[in-house]
């Protein structure tokens, strides 16, 4: 199978390397190309792909061509490449770009729209998709192995993109927004900022790796860990007090309606 990437940033470059590190494909049979040689060559660098300027033979000769470029120049991009074979299997990792204009864009509905997430690059993605009137079973299972490779994945509804998109693909600042304020805090009670940092850190990698093992529901393990009269139920308190809950679903929401203007957008 021969896949091509059309731009090599960073998400990109990390579905690149993940898929040649589990050996779901091998280096040489994918090529990459990036208006961009500072991108060129950085993903070269991680990947062992070659990567160069717009090459009409490598997307001719793809059986999947993944569409990486900024959705602001998707339709510029888009329209430079060759006619695709109808066979080609075209997967979006571009946000706000619905699947109908893809297809009015490419002229084909053998397509896949993704809304991964950072973390990816480091092997901890999530990511969701939904499929296009002509993508099968076996489109769906390729694409589940290439973005399980790098983390969680799941089909859902187009519809439900935007969803996706305001809770993991904005996900991870939402977190980087809570581990600053708990650091600041614990520097405002008496630690060492690096210190601080360093707690914060790994008490969020813990405690995300056993729900992740299936130790217990978000709810059971929170529980479980609350004393009656001690000092997390205090603090759990003051969230409740806060409405730390609904402040939650709040930001998810408004993320999600902001995806849906996005894309009305695009």
């Amino acid at each position: 199978m021969k896949l091509a990437f059309l731009g090599a940033g960073k998400m990109a470059t990390a579905i690149a390397a993940g898929v040649s590190k589990q050996g779901i494909l091998r280096v040489e049979d994918m090529v990459a190309c990036d208006i961009y040689p500072e991108a060129q060559e950085k993903f070269t660098a991680v990947t062992g792909v070659p990567c160069g300027d717009f090459n009409d033979a490598a997307f001719v000769a793809a059986d999947v061509v993944v569409l990486a470029v900024k959705p602001q120049k998707a339709e510029a991009a888009i329209a430079a490449l060759p006619t695709l074979r109808p066979e080609c299997l075209v997967v979006s990792i571009m946000a706000g770009v619905p699947l109908a204009r893809l297809a009015a864009w490419l002229g084909t509905e053998k397509l896949i729209r993704t809304m991964p997430n950072t973390p990816m690059m480091v092997g901890c993605g999530a990511t969701g998709f939904a499929r296009g009137p002509a993508a099968d079973g076996d489109d769906a299972e390729f694409v589940r192995r290439v973005f399980g490779a790098l983390g969680f994945v799941g089909e859902v509804p187009e519809g439900s993109l935007d969803a996706v998109t305001a809770l993991s693909g904005s996900g991870p600042a939402y977190v980087f927004e809570m581990v600053q304020a708990l650091v600041d805090a614990g520097v405002s009670v008496g630690l060492p900022a690096e210190l601080a940092l360093g707690l914060t850190v790994e008490t969020v990698a813990g405690a995300a790796e056993m729900l992740r093992q299936g130790l217990g529901t978000a709810d059971e393990l929170r529980t479980a860990v609350t004393s009656p009269g001690g000092t997390t139920a205090a603090g759990l308190g003051v969230f409740a007090q806060g409405g730390f809950r609904e402040l939650v679903r709040q930001v998810v929401t408004v993320a999600r309606d902001r995806s849906i203007e996005l894309g009305k957008a695009n």
